[in-house]
């Protein structure tokens, strides 16, 4: 394992940013250094790495059209060369992941209703989208109709998953090439937006964070049908807060004994120690040093958490006690505009 490593920024770009970012993570120095413009793109909010560190795929706008942007990683640096696009008419996907083979990218439309799915040429290139869309609203008032918010693959990548924010649902598909054939639907409480999806390292088991009702929604997977079922429900705020907070982000430690939980407007990592039953309980609360932390991630070794505050536009360093879950703060304001998700190359 190097001591050094390189991750990426995804970002709005209606201000400054100017799109792809990346850093390095110091994790002698314990410091992140050295973030730069790695390429330039109209809101690559999203993004993701394929497992061979060969390529990256984000989320991005071209005009009136939205969609996917490959690139080339040409060295250990991290930089980045353009490969091709694929774009739609209308907004751009809001998530964007791959399967461990990079054979196929599927994405998430949080405003065309749409998941699509994109096979790869064996030079990374993306060939154009196939798509599903969804239907379905929901109680709340931004439920009027589906808002896809993520799209990934299960443990073992049998199935695509669809985490539906407007319909309260979480949808698996089986892919055939790029086409998504529906296996089944689960439809979560009404009203708390589900947003995205984490599995447990034994693949028994994933973790919802919800947008709306601020819940981490814990629940069994069966991997043979499939399916989910709920388990449990627990609030990701403190009892008497009750200013305006968003879910967001997500993630597990490798070894499964932590969730961290993201909330926007409570400006919080919510933690939790999972329990034999699967079941979680909650630890701490960690303030993230700004506002509105749309997405963190482990670093490669774990010992760090990176969070992104999206309207400070900075990231934020934490060291993890992996013992207890904990957080402790390294390093913050460390400007990167517009900060969505980020990301690590795979190490």
């Amino acid at each position: 394992m190097g001591k050094q490593y390189i991750g990426y920024i995804g970002s709005y770009t209606k201000k400054e940013s100017q799109g792809i970012y990346r850093f390095t993570l110091d994790t002698v120095e314990k410091k992140i250094t050295n973030v730069e413009v790695a390429a330039k793109l109209d809101n690559p909010t999203y993004l993701t790495v394929s497992k061979n560190n060969q390529y990256v795929y984000a989320v991005s706008k071209e005009g009136d059209q939205g969609g996917i942007t490959a690139y080339n990683i040409t060295d250990e640096s991290g930089s980045l060369e353009k490969i091709n696009s694929q774009a739609t008419d209308g907004s751009a996907p809001c998530h964007v992941s791959v399967d461990n083979k990079n054979n196929l990218i599927v994405s998430a439309n949080y405003h065309t209703k749409q998941v699509e799915a994109y096979l790869t040429k064996e030079d990374g290139s993306l060939q154009p989208p196939k798509s599903v869309e969804h239907e379905g609203n929901g109680p709340h008032e931004r439920q009027e109709k589906p808002h896809l918010h993520f799209a990934g693959y299960t443990p073992d990548e049998q199935y695509a998953v669809v985490v539906d924010l407007g319909s309260d649902t979480i949808t698996t598909y089986r892919p055939d090439g790029d086409v998504l054939q529906e296996v089944s639907v689960l439809t979560v409480k009404p009203g708390s937006g589900p947003r995205h999806i984490a599995f447990h390292p034994d693949g028994q088991y994933a973790y919802v964070m919800t947008e709306l009702s601020n819940e981490v929604v814990v629940l069994k997977y069966h991997e043979q049908e499939g399916t989910f079922e709920e388990v449990q429900y627990i609030s990701t705020l403190p009892e008497d807060f009750n200013e305006n907070s968003q879910g967001s982000a997500i993630h597990l430690s490798s070894d499964g004994k932590f969730v961290y939980a993201g909330n926007r407007g409570h400006n919080s990592i919510a933690i939790y120690r999972v329990k034999a039953d699967h079941m979680v309980e909650f630890v701490d609360w960690t303030y993230t040093e700004g506002d509105w932390p749309r997405d963190f991630i482990l670093d490669p070794t774990e010992q760090f958490i990176v969070a992104t505050n999206q309207e400070t536009g900075t990231l934020v360093l934490f060291e993890r006690d992996q013992e207890k879950g904990t957080l402790t703060l390294l390093q913050k304001d460390v400007k990167a505009p517009e900060a969505v998700c980020v990301k690590f190359l795979n190490y």
